[in-house]
């Protein structure tokens, strides 16, 4: 039934943020659909995270924060791809090469939800890759970009279900260039940007299947801190 969650939820966000761009509205009106959006996927798909897992084998029971919790990391990493037009569609190696490693990850632990999502939605982004590539005529739009990011919150949150240290991977693979990405785009060309972008995700998703979880852990506190810090800026704001 998640499946079934999820593709309501996915047809709200982009209806939503079509109707949004078509008449010019607040932005406002598509956080609510994300907010809409996210409750269905928590309340109607029971995807939440109730409880914190630590390496140690210790965790925290999250009670009367679960769903504020849960809804909070929804919108936060729906909107790291929150981009209103992009004419180059090698931005989506970043959600793809995240999704790979949300996909190899979740087949490690046995998870088929998340590592069958996150297979079709990979295989998805690379045909629109080479359509782009082929015909030239792909434009990368809010609708696509919050559409993807959603997918990407909601598989990361299912795997925060089994560790926290799970939360490495979104930071890492897709928070964190697309931060580098916003940071060069405009010191040098888009092509080298998306490349300093991309090798970054594919460094950091490899040494996520090297490093012990206890050093990805400190990793996740440091970076997670040097990101809040650059929403600050507004040149640096991705959310």
């Amino acid at each position: 039934m998640l499946y079934l969650y999820l593709l309501i939820s996915i047809v709200l966000v982009v209806i939503t943020t079509k109707l949004s761009q078509a008449f010019k509205l607040s932005s406002i009106w598509g956080l609510l659909a994300q907010i809409c959006a996210s409750l269905i996927i928590i309340i109607g798909g029971k995807l939440e995270v109730s409880h914190i897992n630590f390496t140690q084998g210790n965790y925290i029971e999250l009670g009367y924060l679960t769903i504020p919790f849960t809804l909070l990391l929804l919108l936060g990493f729906t909107n790291v791809m929150n981009m209103e037009k992009v004419q180059n569609p090698s931005i989506l190696l970043l959600p793809f090469i995240s999704l790979v490693c949300l996909s190899i990850i979740a087949f490690i632990i046995g998870s088929p939800f998340v590592s069958l999502t996150g297979i079709c939605a990979s295989l998805t982004i690379m045909a629109i890759l080479l359509y782009g590539y082929i015909s030239g005529k792909v434009f990368v739009g809010r609708t696509l970009t919050t559409s993807i990011g959603f997918i990407i919150a909601v598989l990361s949150i299912s795997l925060l279900n089994s560790s926290v240290v799970m939360i490495y991977i979104p930071i890492f693979t897709l928070a964190l260039p697309f931060t580098l990405y916003y940071l060069t785009q405009d010191k040098t060309t888009s092509v080298q940007a998306i490349t300093v972008s991309s090798l970054t995700a594919i460094f950091f998703g490899v040494l996520m299947f090297i490093l012990p979880f206890n050093i990805l852990w400190y990793l996740i506190v440091g970076l997670t801190i040097i990101l809040v810090i650059t929403q600050l800026s507004r040149n640096y704001r991705f959310i």
